[in-house]
């Protein structure tokens, strides 16, 4: 929602200021320099990045659309979820947990939350490194190098549709300006036309720079900035897990374990000690 109320507050600000100046909004309704300016830069976006570039981008963009899913309560629901996991192997050892984490959507202990359950990223980034760590060949060092790496991958991999979408929006100036120039050229075949005819020519082609830096920096070059902040914020679940289970295996107990776990978070969704501890204790009544 604070994506399209943005979009309206660009447009009733740009259009509005326009029409209060004594503008008339109707000469800025140009559909084929919009199409210029658009199909230009679409096509320029499939020039520029690869099948798989491509195909995370257009899955993001609805995702940007809507609000995070990265609340307080998600994270209070994961740290639950690793203290209930973590209390099971302190009471009855690694190997009880090999079967919740081979399957855990049959799981007793995953199925109580099903917000966590639901985000199959999380759920194997967790399975994984608690089967290594039944495993017992790794140590503490040698899985935090491997977290930090796959954390690393994956921050990267999450880039690709907010580099794509930033030189879309990087581009579309351009193109305005090349909706420009085509509009000049046409003036300029028209020369013999009379002043006022001409002057609505000349008011046409400058619609196109104007077009296309609206574009970039109203509509397309947000979109950017907006991505890499929800991607941030799902790479600090990750860190939550990392450091959570990492405690976990240099000999913390669980409840301290998960503390360390809850430093991590950004201070605006992270729980204090006595809302994750209460949640806890609720969670045990499931």
């Amino acid at each position: 929602m604070l994506v399209i109320l943005g979009y309206l507050v660009v447009l009733a600000c740009v259009f509005g200021g326009f029409a209060a100046a004594g503008g008339h909004l109707a000469s800025l309704f140009q559909p084929i320099e919009l199409l210029q300016i658009g199909g230009a830069a679409i096509g320029a976006f499939f020039v520029g990045n690869n099948g798989k570039a491509i195909k995370a981008t257009l899955a993001a963009i609805p995702g940007l659309f809507r609000g995070s899913r990265h609340t307080k309560d998600l994270y209070m629901e994961l740290m639950s979820l690793m203290f209930d996991v973590l209390s099971k192997v302190r009471k009855e050892g690694l190997m009880s947990i090999e079967g919740d984490i081979d399957s855990p959507s049959d799981s007793p202990l995953f199925s109580k939350y099903p917000a966590v359950l639901q985000d199959h990223h999380i759920v194997e980034f967790m399975t994984d490194y608690l089967r290594l760590m039944v495993s017992g060949n790794m140590d503490a060092f040698q899985i935090e190098n491997l977290m930090d790496n796959e954390i690393d991958t994956h921050h990267h991999e999450g880039m690709v549709p907010a580099g794509a979408i930033a030189k879309l929006g990087d581009g579309m100036p351009a193109f305005g300006i090349v909706a420009c120039v085509m509009g000049v050229v046409h003036t300029m075949e028209s020369v013999g036309i009379p002043p006022s005819e001409l002057g609505l020519l000349i008011a046409k082609a400058l619609v196109g720079t104007f077009l296309g830096i609206l574009l970039a920096y109203g509509f397309v070059g947000p979109l950017a900035g907006l991505h890499e902040q929800k991607l941030e914020e799902e790479t600090k679940m990750y860190q939550c897990v990392k450091v959570t289970l990492l405690a976990s295996l240099n000999g913390y107990a669980p409840a301290l374990a998960i503390e360390f776990g809850r430093k991590v978070l950004y201070s605006t969704e992270r729980p204090t000690f006595s809302e994750l501890e209460e949640h806890i204790k609720k969670s045990k009544t499931k």
